[in-house]
């Protein structure tokens, strides 16, 4: 919110309260007692709008921080395709030093050149979910 739209606001706020006034004076209410009841509106308005911005705030649905959320994900999903297919364009034995060198796999995973066991399934296919 800018602070020009701050001050309309503020404006806004002050114009409710003379319409309030108005409003009940129009309505037999006399003098302060007009007064009073549109003081009295206004603030449980104000009271109630404010409720609501400190639930928003508490619960984490902001309007910045629904933004970051989204944007991060959606970073996180664009990052990750990026770097599966720089992964997948790799041969299978970069593959494997790659995992090694990260963390991904232990020194004792099979190097691609080694025939499985039978029964066993080679890096690739665990790699791919082919197991």
């Amino acid at each position: 919110m800018t602070k020009g739209q701050s001050l309309l606001l503020g404006l806004a706020v002050f114009g409710l309260g003379a319409l309030g006034y108005a409003l009940f004076q129009a309505n037999g209410f006399e003098g302060f007692s007009a007064g009073i009841a549109a003081s009295a509106l206004l603030m449980v308005l104000v009271v109630g709008w404010t409720a609501t911005y400190l639930l928003r705030a508490l619960s984490g649905n902001m309007t910045y921080m629904q933004q970051r959320r989204t944007y991060r994900e959606a970073y996180d999903a664009a990052t990750t395709e990026a770097l599966q297919r720089k992964f997948d364009a790799l041969n299978p034995e970069d593959q494997l030093r790659l995992l090694r060198d990260t963390g991904q796999l232990g020194p004792e995973a099979e190097r691609p050149d080694s025939a499985p066991a039978s029964g066993e399934t080679t890096t690739a296919e665990t790699l791919h979910g082919e197991a």
